[in-house]
């Protein structure tokens, strides 16, 4: 496998992306072993990043203050 971008820096979509593109290799079962363990290690880490950043936007989301008129505003989420 090639140099792999860092995780951290990805988007949620790109992450998923790549994610799904390892479980249709592992689901192939045409790689080497040592490749499908490597490939299964960064799939894990891939799907922590992904959950990672969709709780963010949950916690985000549930920052808009509603008022009677509806949102009033939006209060930015932390992304640690």
């Amino acid at each position: 496998m090639s140099e792999a971008p860092d995780i951290e820096g990805m988007t949620f979509e790109q992450a998923l992306a790549e994610l799904e593109q390892i479980v249709a290799r592992l689901e192939s079962g045409q790689a080497p072993l040592e490749d499908s363990i490597r490939m299964y290690e960064r799939g894990a880490a891939l799907k922590a990043h992904c959950e990672k950043r969709l709780e963010a936007a949950r916690l985000r989301v549930e920052k808009i203050v509603m008022g009677a008129g509806g949102a009033q505003g939006v209060e930015p989420a932390e992304f640690s």
